[in-house]
């Protein structure tokens, strides 16, 4: 095996949007001052969850959900394997980490949704703690995400978390994808500041 191109420029700015749009969003939750950049951040981190859904549709190879999205069998399997240290190497998301792709998605849509119907006084009290109680399953989910990826580093001897700012990864030759897909990144950044100005209106 040898280093090949895996992800695309749309995952690799999706995942590293979302990651610090979370991060100043749950920063700047519990302060009125800054409400609006919280609204705005969180808009930005939904859109991203959307565009990333439709991006695992008509994506590159490895950013589509049927390359990586396996049973819970399997999920189950290569964490046995990684535990046993002799884990089976895949050039995109092995099944544990796109189970934990798909947890981070849904999540981030539901604290979206709850909290712009918050926002907007919908629903009451019971809104605002819904999405207290999704943001804490998300820094749960990333937390065990975050975990799962340092243990694979060392399990596979590379560095996945320096394969997210390359886009490359140890894989053979034919599992390389084709390009960079530009404009798929410039239609995620658009999507992502025109859906956060709309929801944080």
């Amino acid at each position: 095996m040898k280093k090949i191109l895996v992800w695309d420029l749309p995952v690799r700015l999706g995942h590293w949007l979302m990651a610090g749009g979370f991060a100043f969003a749950w920063a700047t939750g519990d302060s009125e001052v800054w409400r609006l950049a919280h609204v705005f951040a969180g808009g930005a981190v939904t859109a991203i969850a959307l565009f990333r859904l439709l991006w695992g549709i008509i994506g590159s190879r490895h950013a589509r959900f049927a390359s990586f999205v396996r049973g819970p069998r399997q999920a189950l399997g290569y964490l046995k394997d990684l535990l046993r240290r002799a884990p089976r190497h895949y050039a995109g998301h092995n099944p544990a980490g796109g189970w934990a792709i798909v947890l981070l998605l849904s999540l981030a849509l539901l604290t979206g949704a709850s909290g712009w119907l918050a926002y907007q006084e919908m629903g009451g009290e019971w809104l605002a703690e819904a999405h207290e109680w999704c943001v804490h399953l998300m820094l749960a989910v990333i937390g065990a995400h975050v975990l799962g990826v340092l243990v694979g580093s060392l399990a596979h001897r590379e560095s996945l978390i320096g394969a997210m700012f390359t886009g490359r990864k140890l894989g053979r030759p034919e599992e390389a994808i084709s390009g960079q897909h530009l404009l798929g990144a410039a239609c995620l950044l658009g999507w992502a500041a025109a859906g956060a100005w709309w929801l944080a209106q």
